[in-house]
């Protein structure tokens, strides 16, 4: 047997005809940018996400670097981040010319909120916050802190889609909750998209102006602005994947609990739910100090995993003139040398996840 550590065709397969007959309604529409469609999935994941505003983007990046902009944050500011996300979190700030300062993540691999007031310095302007792998991070004493020293907080729920906090879903505590639609998403779409989402109607409007060329009025142009709208087919599948996304979340859930109850595998270390959270895992990550061994030894039994990220971003070339040695995150270095992702996602077999269970015990 072969398990692929993600299976899109599965999940195209489970709502195929709503899918094909969204696509052509949206092509005989004539149509295809800044329209319905995209009006209609604002409206509806605002509604889903229980907050005010959603404007669609061309990508998860987008949102992140259109949202530190809405916020006026720029060169000489600092911008508060744990150190093991995606580096994409961090090109949100630096495509700003603001400064990452890292953060080291906790047990549940969010970032640790006990050392974040030592971080925080008179240039300090925001907390972006990852809510990694599809679990909540601990956000009421992220928000303490950011009403205590008047920070503005950014939520990249890239990978969080519907994941909830205290029965509140994620994206709706800070200023601005940033998200991926990128397809292998919980909330995935079939090529690039991405959002914004807020309870303030400024930054909404803003938004819509600053995606499209700094343009409300076609041809007249209040600001400088940026191309990035998620297009109505784009949009117009999320709408119909939007509809089930409890359901996804619900068959990701019920696979998770079964990893848990029945991987036993003593070098393997299990992921944790933090208290009050209700993850969507949208990654299962494990720790192992023998992670090539396993890697190998899942190989060979055709179990494909992937490691959620080798390079931490203050180690990445992309960041040396940040001048981060090797040791200046020890716990973000040690994660990023032991987690290793299993095989998760919409439609796979009861077989398929005995098999990857059978395949880890017996390492």
């Amino acid at each position: 047997m072969e398990i692929h550590c993600n299976r899109l065709d599965r999940g195209f397969e489970l709502y195929k005809e709503e899918f094909e007959r969204k696509a052509l309604e949206v092509l005989a529409s004539g149509w295809y940018v800044l329209g319905n469609e995209l009006n209609s999935f604002e409206q509806e994941y605002a509604e889903y996400l229980g907050v005010g505003y959603c404007v669609g983007v061309a990508s998860g990046l987008d949102a992140l670097k259109i949202a530190i902009h809405l916020l006026g944050i720029g060169s000489g500011d600092e911008v508060i981040v744990q150190g093991n996300t995606y580096i994409a979190t961090v090109m949100g700030i630096t495509e700003n010319g603001a400064r990452p300062v890292f953060v080291e993540p906790d047990k549940f691999f969010n970032i640790d909120v006990q050392k974040i007031e030592e971080k925080i310095t008179e240039n300090t302007k925001a907390i972006m916050v990852v809510h990694l792998y599809g679990q909540a991070a601990d956000m009421h004493p992220i928000m303490d802190l950011s009403k205590k020293y008047n920070l503005r907080v950014i939520e990249d729920c890239a990978q969080a889609h519907g994941a909830e906090y205290c029965g509140k879903k994620v994206g709706t505590f800070g200023d601005i909750g940033c998200f991926s639609f990128y397809p292998t998403k919980n909330l995935g779409a079939f090529g690039d998209g991405g959002a914004i989402v807020t309870n303030c109607k400024e930054f909404s409007d803003r938004a819509k102006v600053y995606r499209n060329y700094g343009s409300e009025k076609k041809y007249y142009n209040s600001i400088i602005g940026v191309n990035s709208r998620l297009d109505e087919i784009q949009a117009g599948l999320l709408r119909v994947k939007l509809k089930y996304l409890d359901t996804l979340n619900w068959e990701r859930k019920k696979i998770a609990a079964t990893y848990l109850k029945n991987i036993s595998q003593k070098d393997v270390q299990l992921p944790m739910e933090h208290l009050g959270c209700k993850s969507v895992w949208h990654q299962f990550v494990v720790k192992t100090k023998k992670r090539e061994k396993l890697i190998k030894h899942l190989d060979v039994l055709g179990i494909h995993s992937m490691v959620h990220y080798p390079i931490p971003p203050h180690l990445s070339e992309a960041y040396r003139y940040l001048n981060k040695a090797i040791g200046s995150l020890p716990i973000t270095e040690a994660y990023s040398e032991e987690v290793l992702s299993l095989p998760i996602y919409n439609g796979m077999t009861d077989a398929e996840i005995k098999y990857v269970i059978d395949g880890i015990n017996s390492f």
